[in-house]
């Protein structure tokens, strides 16, 4: 089987997962949106918020799929397991920090300026899903355990099965069904812990059930915490984390900042912001697949192999991304009229998609980059380009464009100014990884 027909199966499998996991927001979206506008604002602010502290903490994590692929690329098996068990301890160390800080969203909620009239159901909203956070980050361990052996279809059955559960628990908690009162945004928030807790559960018995899992000895005796292995993870993963969670706040704090714009603004924003991340999945699946064979050829030491992983990444991504940009500006009105009753937000949202697409584009070149970059050992300076483009262009541009004192300041302040700005920071990003990756490339 050829590179590109490896990660295409690949992707495609983890595609299929993320979509699933992915529908589980666009599934809340939808409902909040039906339920009420208001409930739609706050979900906007709500999911932002978690899935900026979710993101960081995952990012650390995700430090083990470079390692364990390579380990499995030089045959050395028993050390899969102890990677994955000496992860368990930043697992738990990560949720505590978490859980503290979706416990006080005070914090973001001044830096922003949120609204008053959706604090307290966006506080509710955070405070059970603090609840979810350590189950779903064990899972994203056991999906980064399984994409690094090359067989992610079992995280897919698994998070198949989670949106199909997670559909009517939103449904019926949210408007109330059979003797089941009423509870609005607050049912969406329950439905995610009931479905988190179900998939970790799952995992689990996975885990000690499946042969698949048994030559890597998973199972073995938690050891005490190995500073060494411990040390390594960090090396890559506390600057891979801090990275994407740049990326991903200049992505969510987008909402926080739109909000106060008014309920209008906030829900148009969270239709293009599900698309998005929606249609986000399919270069993060390719760039998953993608460094897996990196790195599993890294480990096996074959530079060719390794070359010819990266080319057909590349070539897969770039035609997709062709694709999906296409389709959301020729569809852009009825995929806000599906998320949306409210004529001002379809009106709104359909604007906004069209600028999604020029961002789509962008952001599937940075993360197939980001991904490779990470395989070799190269996390500092997709940190510091972050850091200055996406927060310093995108974000802060954006914000002074929208309320700052500036001959560029619209007439009325608009969630598009956002969106406008985050799509050239994202172009410029790209373009500086690519350099860095060619250079990287060029050594061999």
């Amino acid at each position: 089987m050829s590179e590109r027909q490896t990660i295409a199966r690949h992707a495609g499998t983890v595609l299929i997962g993320q979509l699933a996991v992915m529908a589980f927001g666009i599934t809340d979206a939808i409902v909040a949106g039906r339920y009420d506008t208001k409930a739609l604002a706050a979900l906007s602010v709500g999911s932002s918020i978690f899935i900026t502290v979710f993101v960081a903490l995952m990012g650390i994590l995700q430090a083990l799929l470079p390692m364990l692929s390579e380990h499995r690329g030089a045959n050395r098996l028993p050390h899969v397991g102890k990677s994955f068990r000496q992860s368990l301890y930043l697992c738990i160390f990560g949720s505590a920090i978490g859980s503290i800080v979706l416990l006080s969203p005070e914090f973001f909620f001044n830096a922003t300026e949120i609204p008053t009239e959706l604090r307290i159901e966006v506080s509710h909203y955070l405070a059970i899903l603090t609840f979810a956070l350590p189950t779903a980050l064990f899972f994203r361990m056991f999906g980064t355990l399984n994409q690094s052996l090359g067989h992610p279809k079992n995280v897919t059955l698994i998070q198949i099965a989670g949106f199909i559960i997670k559909v009517p628990l939103s449904i019926i908690l949210t408007f109330g069904m059979w003797g089941i009162p009423e509870q609005g945004l607050i049912g969406c928030a329950y439905a995610t812990l009931i479905v988190n807790l179900t998939m970790a559960l799952t995992a689990v018995a996975m885990l000690k059930i499946n042969a698949l899992y048994h030559p890597y000895e998973i199972w073995k005796k938690l050891e005490a915490p190995d500073w060494v292995e411990i040390k390594k993870l960090l090396k890559i993963g506390v600057p891979n984390g801090l990275s994407i969670t740049v990326e991903v706040t200049s992505f969510t704090l987008m909402a926080l900042f739109i909000a106060r714009m008014g309920t209008h603004a906030s829900a148009s924003h969270q239709v293009v912001a599900s698309m998005a991340a929606l249609t986000y999945m399919i270069p993060l699946s390719l760039s998953i697949a993608t460094s897996a064979r990196v790195s599993y050829w890294i480990g096996a030491e074959n530079q060719h192999q390794m070359k010819q992983a990266i080319r057909s990444g590349f070539e897969i991504t770039i035609l997709c991304a062709l694709v999906n940009a296409s389709l959301l500006a020729l569809l852009r009105y009825p995929i806000a009229s599906l998320y949306a009753k409210d004529p001002q937000v379809v009106e709104m949202a359909a604007l906004l998609l069209g600028w999604l697409s020029l961002y789509h584009l962008a952001d599937s070149m940075q993360v197939m980059c980001f991904f490779l970059l990470r395989c070799f050992r190269i996390t500092l300076s997709p940190l510091l380009i972050y850091s200055t483009l996406l927060w310093g262009v995108g974000l802060m541009g954006g914000y002074f464009w929208a309320y700052g004192r500036t001959i560029f300041q619209p007439a009325v302040a608009t969630p598009e100014v956002f969106w406008i700005s985050s799509s050239f920071a994202l172009c410029f990003t790209s373009t500086l990884l690519i350099w860095i990756l060619n250079k990287r490339l060029s050594i061999y």
